[in-house]
């Protein structure tokens, strides 16, 4: 007979990867969907925006209240749930009916409705699996679970790359077989192991202050980034200063409502455990570090390497998910050893290496020219892809290890928005500080090169581009200089330009080339961001101590110093605890006969 534990790690891995799936094949595919539903993403920010970051604002905002409400009423039942929810989203998304604004509209609703299915698949997959296995093999679980995820992100942007090439339909409809099955299969074996306290109450005040505080400041860091008037972003909108003022004040208020209800929605006294806390900050100062690497990588290829290389700027999306596979084959070999090993020694050494190797990496990622040979380009990010494995699946572990069974649902939420949210600020400070620099020389680079081609009749056009077009030109696999030389008011003058220097202008060297001094100077300075905040990280987690697991003290090696006791008005009776360790005991001993 299966071990329970392993049908847990089998229905876990298989929301994991679909949810891993669906986010790269997306990013993959944008030109393809924005095509497919008739508007140009270049002149409609907002929808661009809402498609790439709209997923991520819902989970990030549900996942702490969904991994409670999961301790309460049963983390299988709603982990179940939100696999069933998540297939309605893709098939949805899949049926799209209509096109233009209101298709585009219709698609980020679906895409919302995915958003609230993956919430409760990611708050409660990590519980599951703390849950199902005993301490010593929980590294090594959490290690197969995150390689699925990277295998997921593998498989989305090559699968992404080839169904786009047939009808954008096909990218979101691949999930939903997937999603059936797992869906299936995790109603009909996945089964209620954790222990629950009766009686409790939904913290009402809690979930409504953290949810709109941090919808209010993910939504202000989004449209942020959407060109106002003459300037290239709206950091300093009204509507967007209010939101992110508003949006942080609620979450600053957060903690301390925590601390008046008898049943919070999340124990703020964790954070006194040292084990749990610095592990948090380390995961959330290491998402905020690396998190939008990957669309700037992508940006970096797909914009200037690949034209420059030969590559059509339509198939760029296709071959910059696969000049990416280094990374993820890196994460994807040491994501279960560093587990493994880590259920061993302890996560401290792993989880600290793996931030000082991804802040190593930003650093040698700042040498490279941009016309780069892709060997020591792919060394690098292939070992950019073994520190983020090394450090994720012990960090992981050890914030699980270290919370009592009861608060295990919200943990996992806790932990998961931090990730999630540094993942979205981290894009929105990369996106930033490339257009902050691409706006101070990117016009007077496209203006001089005009003038360098002999039509300096064209310059002043070019010297009014938009940074922030250019830049998602290049992420869409659109031809700027082609987009620009069909507007209507430039008509007259393009048809004085002879066809040969047209041909020039609109071929594959011109604008990497034009764009690329610009792009890298500022991407440079992102590197740097990414280094330090890596670097931060690793003196985070090196605080972490030693082995911690709670309820097992000096048997399992603990650094007792910096480890207080958890406290809280609605902890569980002595009773209740022995009971839950005597549950623990007995399906733990079941498992490994």
């Amino acid at each position: 007979m299966v071990q329970y534990k392993w049908v847990a790690l089998s229905n876990t891995t298989i929301g994991t990867l679909m949810a891993a799936i669906d986010a790269t094949i997306v990013l993959i595919s944008l030109p393809a969907i924005f095509r497919g539903i008739e508007i140009n993403p270049l002149t409609s920010f907002q929808y661009l925006l809402w498609i790439l970051f709209g997923y991520s604002v819902v989970t990030s905002t549900l996942l702490v209240s969904f991994g409670r409400i999961s301790d309460m009423f049963g983390r299988v039942k709603l982990f179940n749930m939100g696999f069933a929810i998540f297939t309605v989203g893709s098939l949805l998304c899949a049926v799209t009916p209509n096109a233009g604004d209101l298709g585009a509209t219709e698609l980020i609703v679906f895409r919302l409705i995915q958003g609230v299915g993956g919430a409760f698949l990611l708050s409660n997959s990590a519980a599951i699996l703390t849950d199902a296995f005993p301490p010593k093999e929980r590294g090594k679980a959490l290690g197969i679970n995150m390689t699925a995820a990277i295998a997921g992100s593998l498989i989305g942007l090559v699968l992404g790359g080839v169904l786009a090439l047939f009808d954008w339909r096909y990218i979101f409809l691949v999930s939903v077989p997937v999603g059936a099955v797992g869906t299936v299969w995790s109603y009909l074996k996945l089964k209620e192991i954790a222990a629950r306290r009766k009686n409790q109450k939904l913290d009402i005040w809690g979930n409504v202050t953290f949810a709109a505080g941090l919808i209010l400041a993910l939504l202000g860091v989004t449209y942020a980034l959407i060109p106002s008037g003459n300037s290239s972003m709206s950091w300093g909108d009204p509507w967007v200063v209010a939101s992110l003022v508003g949006g942080l004040g609620l979450v600053v208020a957060f903690p301390f409502i925590e601390t008046k209800v008898a049943d919070p929605m999340f124990r703020m006294a964790l954070f006194k455990n040292r084990m749990f806390s610095t592990a948090n900050v380390a995961g959330l100062l290491g998402s905020v570090g690396r998190g939008g690497v990957q669309i700037m990588l992508i940006i970096l290829l797909q914009g200037i390497w690949l034209p420059l290389h030969g590559i059509r700027y339509q198939d760029t999306p296709f071959w910059a998910g696969i000049y990416m596979i280094p990374m993820i084959l890196g994460f994807t070999i040491m994501g279960p050893l560093s587990g493994y090993l880590s259920d061993k020694y302890g996560a401290r050494l792993f989880a600290t290496l793996g931030c000082v190797i991804t802040g190593a990496t930003f650093l040698a990622l700042s040498f490279l020219p941009y016309n780069f040979s892709y060997v020591p380009f792919a060394l690098i990010i292939f070992a950019m892809g073994l520190g983020g494995g090394m450090f994720a699946a012990p960090n992981i572990a050890s914030i699980m290890n270290s919370v009592p069974p009861e608060d295990r649902g919200a943990a996992s939420g806790m932990r998961a928005t931090l990730q999630n949210t540094g993942q979205t600020v981290s894009i929105a400070i990369f996106f930033t500080v490339i257009i902050t620099g691409l706006s101070s020389s990117l016009p007077k680079a496209l203006s001089q090169a005009m003038i360098t081609s002999g039509v300096p009749q064209l310059a002043s056009a070019f010297a009014s581009i938009s940074p922030t077009s250019a830049l998602f030109s290049a992420f869409l696999g659109y031809n700027p200089i082609q987009s620009i030389l069909s507007l209507p008011q430039l008509a007259s003058v393009v048809s004085q330009i002879p066809q040969v220097t047209l041909t020039f202008l609109e071929g594959q060297t011109f604008f990497p080339n034009a764009i690329a001094p610009a792009f890298i100077s500022a991407l440079d300075l992102a590197f740097y961001i990414g280094a330090a905040l890596s670097v931060a990280a690793a003196l985070a987690s090196l605080l972490r101590g030693k082995v911690y697991i709670y309820g097992e003290g000096k048997a399992t090696r603990t650094e007792a110093r910096g480890v207080e006791p958890v406290a809280s008005k609605a902890r569980p009776t002595t009773d209740a605890k022995e009971s839950i360790t005597r549950m623990e005991s007995e399906h733990f001993g079941k498992n490994d006969e």
